[in-house]
């Protein structure tokens, strides 16, 4: 055996010993590969029933939704209706602010003068029997007078 065939023989068993070396890691790679392989799949098999759920879980909130929308579109009508309701009340109520201003112009001044006339007359009513009351307790008083001086 020359030196060449005696480093090849060095060679090959340094590489001999590389390849233990290296193989250690490998391997736990290899486990490692495999739980995370395994670890994917379960991960897979509970994402499939969970997706489904959020699936049906959607689909239930676009029912309602939906029904919301049409629930919003009838208040919105309601609402359009009342409005326009709203909006006549205005003018009924704008016509008889109206009226009431006209028939006050209207009937003021001759009112006025007939509680004045009304006052009036009480005034000269009332001047009247005090009148005639003053008189008679005059008559009355000067009847007692004659009385006791006879």
């Amino acid at each position: 055996m020359d030196a060449g065939d005696i480093a090849g023989l060095i060679a090959a068993g340094a590489f001999l010993m590389l390849v233990f070396v290296l193989a250690v890691p490998i391997f736990k790679l290899g486990r490692t590969v495999d739980a995370a392989t395994r670890a994917i799949n379960d991960l897979t098999d509970r994402t499939g029933p969970l997706l489904g759920d959020v699936n049906e879980t959607v689909r239930n909130v676009n029912t309602a939704l939906g029904q919301v929308q049409v629930s919003l579109d009838g208040v919105n009508v309601q609402l359009e209706k009342v409005d326009t309701i709203t909006e006549h009340a205005a003018h009924v109520t704008a016509n008889v602010a109206n009226l009431s201003t006209v028939v006050a112009a209207a009937a003021a001044n001759p009112l006025v003068k007939v509680a004045s006339f009304g006052y009036g007359l009480r005034k000269t009513v009332q001047a009247r029997r005090n009148a005639e009351e003053s008189r008679e307790i005059r008559e009355t008083l000067k009847q007692r007078r004659k009385a006791a001086r006879r």
